[in-house]
């Protein structure tokens, strides 16, 4: 029994590696990618500082523009600002429910946004990231068509990750790879509080 579950196996992996084969081989443009990370679930931020440990790795250069969150004592921005190929800025003034000032939201955002449009347009940045870009667009902060046209008009070979809950549908539109990130269960949902090294 053992032996045919072996060669059934191996007949599958056989049939397997030679279609991955020839989808790695189909695979042959080269281009700067634009994700987008959207969704419910945690891990949108970590999935995105993943990818600027994966760039720093390769020797790349990375920008990061943090738009809301206003915190700098955070285990990536201490580890990644360190980093002499990571630009990183913390450019928000908090949550909405804590400033509770619209007007005051949308001057911080432009003011984000103007730092990020540099990056968009600096081809020496390899990877962008845009953490909780998608907020700005939802409350109407900044223009979505100067994002889209900042987003499409980048260099060619730059990487932008998009993050944050409720992407727009045009957004995910013109990206090239969208994830959702679904909540399945959440501690803080037990009581139980944000934890250093796991949340910030």
């Amino acid at each position: 029994m053992t032996d045919k579950k072996n060669a059934y196996h191996k007949v599958r992996m056989e049939r397997k590696k030679t279609q991955i084969d020839a989808s790695i081989a189909k695979a042959n443009i080269e281009k700067g990618i634009l994700l987008v990370i959207t969704g419910n679930g945690k891990g949108k931020s970590t999935s995105a500082f993943g990818m600027v440990a994966r760039a720093l790795g390769h020797d790349l250069k990375v920008g990061v523009c943090q738009f809301i969150k206003s915190r700098t004592d955070t285990g990536e921005e201490a580890f990644f600002s360190a980093q002499p190929n990571c630009e990183w800025h913390v450019l928000g003034d908090g949550f909405t429910w804590d400033t509770q000032n619209r007007e005051q939201d949308i001057a911080t955002s432009e003011r984000g946004w103007q730092i990020a449009e540099k990056m968009l347009s600096d081809p020496s940045y390899d990877l962008v990231v845009l953490d909780e870009l998608t907020y700005l667009l939802s409350y109407d902060y900044i223009d979505k068509q100067r994002v889209l046209s900042a987003l499409q008009a980048r260099p060619e070979m730059q990487h932008v990750v998009v993050t944050g809950r409720s992407a727009a549908a045009e957004l995910k539109e013109i990206a090239d790879t969208v994830s959702e990130i679904q909540e399945v269960k959440h501690a803080y949902k037990s009581g139980v509080k944000a934890q250093i090294g796991v949340d910030f």
